[in-house]
């Protein structure tokens, strides 16, 4: 297998484009041979899911699209990225809006943490961003 992989796709910010994510994500995982029964094909989908929720929803139309980008280094570590056009980060809401909304980034933090990942935002040359996750896979990727 080749010491770095990438997969991307890139989405119309709406409702439809969610399921299009997880689909997406699931055929590069399967592809490169992460879908084992070890659960990190379920976090990963899950991630990709409320991150590409919250680049549909929290860009207030201002982002017209988003991407999915996957990166398998060295069979080794998964990181997956969604961009969007927005220029506001992804911050923690109050617990009382917490109720209706807003847990999304609490349980990407919460995944990923379980994993041994983490989380980080960067900034694109457009002002926008990119919210990362890194993921070990312990070399279970097959070729």
């Amino acid at each position: 297998m080749a010491d770095h992989q990438e997969a991307s796709i890139t989405l119309p910010s709406e409702p439809v484009s969610v399921p299009a994510a997880r689909r997406h994500t699931f055929r590069v995982l399967t592809e490169w041979g992460l879908t084992a029964d070890d659960g990190l094909a379920d976090a990963v989908r899950l991630i990709v899911s409320e991150l590409a929720t919250n680049a549909v929803q929290h860009t207030l139309g201002q982002s017209p699209t988003f991407t999915v980008e996957l990166r398998l280094e060295r069979e080794e570590l998964l990181r997956l990225g969604v961009t969007d056009s927005h220029p506001r980060l992804p911050r923690r809401l109050p617990v009382a809006v917490q109720q209706d909304n807003g847990r999304g980034m609490v349980i990407i933090r919460k995944l990923a943490e379980e994993r041994g990942g983490r989380l980080h935002v960067t900034p694109t040359a457009d002002g926008g961003k990119t919210v990362w996750i890194d993921l070990p896979c312990g070399g279970s990727a097959r070729s």
